[in-house]
Order: C-alpha cells, then sequence, then structure tokens
C-alpha cells in the first residue's frame, strides 16, 4: 500500500521500519528530517512539508506526542485539509478522548475515514513487530488497513465504531501501567526497609504472583536502576495519567489513585526526572522511605 508516515519518533521510526519491511511504500514527515535518515536508505522517501506525505497516500499514519502536536501538524498545518477524500487516516497515538472525538468529527466533515488504533507495547517491541494495536471507527476502513496492521502488530484488538473507544482503552491501559510503576516502588520500599535487595524482591514477585509482562519488563528496570535511556519518558506518562483524569471525569467515574499518581508524576518531574524513563516513578518512594540507590 502506498503509506504517507508522519512520526519518526523511538515508536514511529520502528513501525514505519516494519511497514518497509513488509513491502509497502512510504512517503514520510518528521519535524526533524534526521530521524528519516535510515529509512530513507531502505526505499522510503522523505516529504519536506507534512502534507507532502499525502501524495499518492491510500493510507495516512500518524505517530505523534500529543493533541498539540497533532493539532499542530494535522490542522493548523491543512494536512486533513489537503487530504484526498478517499484517504483512509490512522491515527496510532495516545490522545485525549475529547480530541479523538473532535478528530473523528473532523474527518467526517471532509469526507475522510478516520481509525484510532493506539499501541501497546515499548520501542524494543514494536522494532520486533510484536504491538498490540486497540482500533476502532469504520469496519471497513479497519478492513482495508489489515495489511498494515500485520506488519506492525502481534494482534489487533477491535472494540467498536466510535474512534474515541480505543483512546479510552490505552488511557485506561496506560493508568494500569502506571499503577503497576508506583505499586512497586512502594512495595520495594517495604523490602529494602528489612534488607532485602531489589533484585531479589523484584525477581521473586515477578516470577510468580505477578509473572506479567509489565510487572516484568518494569521490575527489571527498577530493579536495576535503568531509566536513561528513556524508551517512554516520565513527562508521556504524567500527560496519560491526566488524559485518564480528563476522560473518566467526562462519564463521572471516579479514579482516586489517578490523582495519587498525578501528584507523584508532578513531584518527580519537579525534581527533574522528567526525560526519565517513566519506571522511574518507582524511585520516588525510596526517596521517601529515605532509602538511596539499590545494592545488587
Amino acid at each position: 500500500m502506498n503509506v504517507g508516515f508522519i512520526g519518526l519518533g523511538q515508536m514511529g521510526k520502528a513501525i514505519a521500519g516494519n511497514l518497509i519491511a513488509a513491502g509497502h511504500r512510504l512517503r514520510l514527515w518528521n519535524r526533524t528530517p534526521g530521524a528519516a535518515e535510515s529509512l530513507v536508505r531502505e526505499g522510503a522517501q522523505l516529504a519536506e512539508q507534512p502534507a507532502g506525505v499525502l501524495e499518492g497516500a491510500q493510507v495516512l499514519m500518524t505517530m505523534l506526542a500529543d493533541d498539540d502536536a497533532e493539532r499542530a501538524v494535522l490542522i493548523e498545518q491543512h494536512v486533513l485539509e489537503r487530504a484526498p477524500r478517499d484517504l483512509i487516516h490512522v491515527n496510532l497515538a495516545t490522545v485525549s478522548v475529547g480530541f479523538a472525538h473532535e478528530l473523528a468529527r473532523r474527518h467526517a466533515e471532509k469526507g475522510l475515514s478516520y481509525v484510532a488504533a493506539p499501541v501497546f507495547g515499548r520501542p524494543e517491541v514494536a522494532q520486533k513487530a510484536k504491538l498490540n494495536v486497540v482500533v476502532a471507527g469504520e469496519r471497513e476502513a479497519i478492513r482495508q488497513v489489515q495489511p498494515l496492521f500485520a506488519a506492525i502488530a502481534e494482534r489487533v484488538w477491535p472494540v467498536g465504531d466510535e474512534p474515541e473507544r480505543a483512546n479510552a482503552v490505552k488511557l485506561a491501559g496506560n493508568f494500569m501501567i502506571a499503577s503497576a510503576l508506583e505499586t512497586m516502588g512502594e512495595a520495594l520500599a517495604l523490602a529494602r526497609g528489612y534488607g532485602v535487595a531489589a533484585q531479589d524482591f523484584l525477581q521473586i514477585l515477578t516470577s510468580t504472583l505477578f509473572a506479567a509482562p509489565v510487572y516484568q519488563i518494569y521490575g527489571q528496570l527498577i530493579a536495576e536502576e535503568r531509566y536513561a535511556p528513556a524508551s517512554f519518558r516520565l513527562q508521556l506518562g504524567f500527560k496519560d495519567v491526566r488524559l485518564a483524569l480528563q476522560a473518566a471525569e467526562a462519564v463521572h467515574a471516579p479514579l482516586p489513585f489517578a490523582s495519587v499518581l498525578r501528584d507523584h508524576f508532578l513531584e518527580a518531574i519537579a525534581a527533574g526526572e522528567a526525560d526519565e524513563d517513566w519506571a522511574a516513578l518507582a524511585r520516588l518512594a525510596q526517596r521517601r522511605a529515605g532509602l538511596g540507590r539499590s545494592k545488587r
């Protein structure tokens, strides 16, 4: 398929690389063109402006950081305005439920198909084409882009026709991950207070009661205090918890622990840790307990 692709951060670059490897033809745009160099060597073309990726495109895929980045590119730089009417836009980004609803309306007004398709998985998972994609939107549009999902994902999870449903699932899932990070940090502070090594404690729990990928992957990062370079920045974790709170308020669903997480993320950001991996949230509990770096 002919694909326009916007957004080449760690996740976007890995996804675009897998699409190229699967034989799809990509035209790329990124705010910093240097991020596209390796993909151009693999056969992709680089557009000078965001709307340039639309040339000959059947599908537009975007993987941008947040609502503001999406609005700046898609709306303020006139990408949607210049899109051909038969284009399908697949939005891989984690955006607010409110903005997802706005995007669905804007696409419908212009006769464009819109599919929300946020992904679960870190960059190393994206590189292996093992992402889990949560999709919502027009069924026919989703059917048509299945070859693209097959190139990047282990499984696709449809959740309905309204695109904002996929973003609600993504925000709820990221809230659960943030809750796991906080839980591991607090539990580790308790265990370390009695002289148990971080590696020993987390290996026991992530091999038994909590033998799930989220606990195992992040447990290892926490045990090793390996927070840089960041695959998913703490600042983005704060953004997603804040968006989860906004979405919950809109449907009158109390999320009391999300409010705690929001404040803890703010505390970490105030301590200068915004660009570390969001697993660094667990370090706050160690500091509150008067514990320094763990002995491994």
